[in-house]
């Protein structure tokens, strides 16, 4: 990653703006149970600062979410010349299997699609284009895939 703002891909961008709505919600609740932490006996206190740690981990995670949404922004649209953040990439692998990727920068769950920047296949694509071969380490071995395309 060069330090510029990252663009994200349309489906990293809804579930980051489903995150920020749920967080929203969650410190809408937590706030409204906050009361004052001097007044009643000592579990009463811990139970307060509890709910307000929760608040202020509730907020940076809004933080975080909020400008990551507002680089994306700036940063436009994946690009379709060269593999970047955000990138959907179509790529063959040494067997003759082709897959259809998703390049970002963080994984999310389950999603079997996605290749993280940091990942041994991920750093192999960034940059790359349409034609390039790439070479990448696995757990079995060195590994080689084509990029065959690049688009939203």
């Amino acid at each position: 990653m060069t330090g510029d703002p990252e663009p994200i891909s349309a489906q990293a961008r809804r579930a980051l703006e489903q995150e920020l709505a749920d967080l929203q919600a969650e410190r809408r609740l937590v706030a409204g149970t906050l009361r004052d932490a001097s007044v009643g006996d000592q579990a009463d206190q811990a139970d307060e600062l509890r709910r307000a740690d929760q608040l202020e981990r509730l907020d940076r995670r809004i933080e975080d979410i909020t400008e990551r949404l507002r680089e994306a922004a700036d940063a436009g649209p994946a690009p379709t010349d060269r593999v970047g953040v955000g990138s959907t990439v179509g790529v063959r692998f040494a067997d003759g299997a082709t897959e259809t990727l998703q390049i970002a920068e963080v994984a999310e769950a389950l999603d079997q699609t996605l290749v993280t920047v940091d990942s041994p296949l991920g750093r192999a694509l960034l940059g790359r284009r349409p034609g390039d071969t790439v070479h990448y380490d696995t757990p079995d071995g060195p590994a080689t895939a084509v990029v065959v395309s690049i688009g939203e």
